[in-house]
């Protein structure tokens, strides 16, 4: 476990998993003002990790989850967390009833990851009376793309966008990012979620994955443009006549290497790092490639 103090009253919990090069990766928000925050638990496996940080921070009480979506990673744990604080949840309404009876969410789950949800842990259901619809002084925001139930947040001058803009580490002070778009990805509704945050105005942006960067309308910027960038890759490599699917992510990923210059920063990770941002590199062309043989052949 290790917490980052990003700002005053702004706290970054790296929640490691015990799966090759899943460090750095999964993260909670804790941030503590005119009340106490976490944004996004994680999975189950890490809740006693979260839960001793807060801790360690000597915070005695959490008055809100905030969960930018259902996924496992970042929402999985938050039925387990509650038996440890008596906090309200916010979620997008089309996840409340996934988090309140999760059979099919943990089904779901264990049918697209695998082994990967097995280890995050089997999700605990979270009574319907944590729920609350909203909160004074913090707005929420549909941000659909990565999920068709994300939120993103604000708080003041941050802004904890979730999976919006993608993927995102700081890397040798270069930055590493990348599209977030699993099955079903559509662009045009993703481009929609970033020019609303791109509304806001420029905030200091909390990823899901992983940490902040000071200057949201960047980040924005790149995000659009790169989403544009791979789906144009990918029908520049099918409209090739390739329709191998493995062949056609190993070439999409060799083309955006040379040509994305934050993608590229690939290079600069970690060898086990890389092993994880293949399978999740991999999840993301494979939403385009569907959104492509669709909407553009």
């Amino acid at each position: 476990m290790k917490i980052y103090e990003i700002e005053d009253h702004l706290y970054l919990i790296d929640l490691p998993q015990k799966l090759r090069g899943f460090r750095k990766f999964i993260s909670s928000w804790v941030y503590t003002g005119e009340f106490n925050v976490v944004v996004d638990v994680g999975p189950k496996s890490t809740i006693n990790t979260l839960v001793e940080a807060i801790k360690k921070l000597r915070i005695n009480k959490i008055d809100y989850v905030l969960l930018t979506h259902i996924h496992i990673d970042h929402a999985g744990g938050v039925g387990e967390f509650l038996k440890h604080f008596d906090a309200k949840v916010i979620v997008h309404d089309k996840g409340k009833d996934h988090l309140i009876n999760p059979q099919k969410l943990w089904e779901g789950s264990l049918k697209v990851l695998g082994d990967i949800a097995k280890a995050y842990g089997e999700i605990v259901p979270v009574p319907e009376s944590a729920f609350v619809d909203k909160i004074e002084g913090i707005d929420r925001i549909d941000t659909p793309g990565h999920a068709p139930h994300h939120s993103s947040y604000v708080i003041g001058d941050y802004l904890f966008a979730g999976e919006t803009f993608g993927v995102f580490h700081e890397v040798r002070n270069e930055l590493y990012q990348r599209p977030a778009t699993p099955p079903k990805f559509i662009l045009e509704i993703a481009e929609r979620s970033i020019e609303k945050l791109e509304g806001l105005g420029k905030k200091k942006v909390c990823f899901g994955h992983f940490g902040m960067y000071k200057d949201s309308l960047n980040i924005a910027k790149y995000a659009k443009k790169q989403l544009r960038m791979w789906v144009q890759t990918i029908f520049d490599e099918v409209s090739g006549g390739v329709d191998d699917p493995e062949k056609i992510t190993e070439n999409v990923k060799k083309r955006l290497l040379e040509k994305d210059a934050r993608f590229s920063n690939y290079k600069h990770l970690e060898d086990d790092i890389k092993e994880r941002e293949d399978y999740f590199i991999k999840n993301s062309i494979t939403g385009m490639l569907e959104y492509v043989k669709e909407n553009m052949l």
